[in-house]
């Protein structure tokens, strides 16, 4: 049985790690592929798992989701990946040799020829169902009618969009901390779960978690507040089944996959 691990990034609803797996009636030349991918990514790439190997019986696709960052550094440390999606250029460069800054460690373990820009999303402000806070936009964050606000930690991609959102608002998530206006989540889906819980008024997360969550949007960042929403892909150079990973990726650049993306809010780039 040949093995392929196939690696995005993201994080999902109160864990650290969460997996999906499609599994097709098995036959003697069946490969798997192994996908990590962002947590932001959950619904999207386990439907379009399923599509695939519906029409691929021989292939096995086994995701896994969490923040770019933890899977980026599961990568770093030897685990298996076939295919890696990240939530933001930075944690696909600590693990590209051509990474730039963000390669500190000089990790290498990008297949140069295969990565593209493959999604852009959108950064959008959400409330709770029926909420009363009245806020509507993202200057809201600096005034009285804040109570409390959920961002992602500051080494989730969400998290750092966020960071930048409170810096073009003239404020810090230091200062929110200093009033007791804010707390933190280790992925997008954590903070998707406190706004629908009510635990917070309002929380920084993409457009696609909102649209699988139910979720209204009162407003949607600009490029100009914390630039644009890149998702890269690549196929891992230490894949054992690269030409079968790439294979996969090349599927998530065509129409059906770019149909079920579009449908939850992502924007197809290649």
């Amino acid at each position: 049985m040949k093995k392929t691990v196939i690696l995005l990034t993201a994080a999902f609803l109160g864990t650290s790690l969460m997996s999906c797996q499609s599994s097709p009636e098995a036959s003697a030349q069946n490969t798997e592929l192994t996908v990590f991918a962002a947590a932001s990514m959950t619904e999207t790439i386990s439907k379009i798992a399923d599509i695939y190997t519906e029409a691929h019986p021989n292939v096995t696709i086994t995701c896994t989701f969490d923040s770019s960052g933890t899977l980026a550094t599961q990568i770093a440390q030897g685990a298996d990946c076939d295919l890696f999606i990240s939530a933001a250029p930075k944690q696909m460069n600590q693990i590209d040799i051509n990474g730039g800054e963000d390669n500190t460690d000089g990790a290498d373990f990008v297949l140069e020829e295969s990565r593209i820009d493959l999604l852009e999303n959108k950064v959008v402000l959400v409330t709770a169902q029926g909420s009363d806070s009245g806020i509507s936009s993202f200057e809201a964050l600096t005034g009285d009618k804040l109570n409390m606000l959920c961002i992602g930690n500051e080494d989730v991609p969400v998290g750092a969009y966020s960071l930048k959102i409170l810096e073009y608002l003239g404020t810090s998530a230091q200062e929110l901390e200093d009033e007791g206006k804010i707390t933190y989540a280790t992925n997008v889906k954590e903070v998707t779960t406190q706004v629908q819980e009510g635990v917070v008024d309002c929380g920084i997360i993409y457009a696609t978690d909102a649209f699988s969550a139910g979720l209204k949007p009162v407003d949607e960042a600009t490029p100009d507040m914390c630039g644009q929403v890149i998702y890269p892909a690549a196929v891992m150079k230490n894949s054992e089944n690269i030409q079968a990973a790439q294979k996969f990726l090349d599927y998530l650049t065509g129409d059906e996959a770019k149909e079920v993306f579009e449908s939850v809010g992502f924007t197809p780039l290649s």
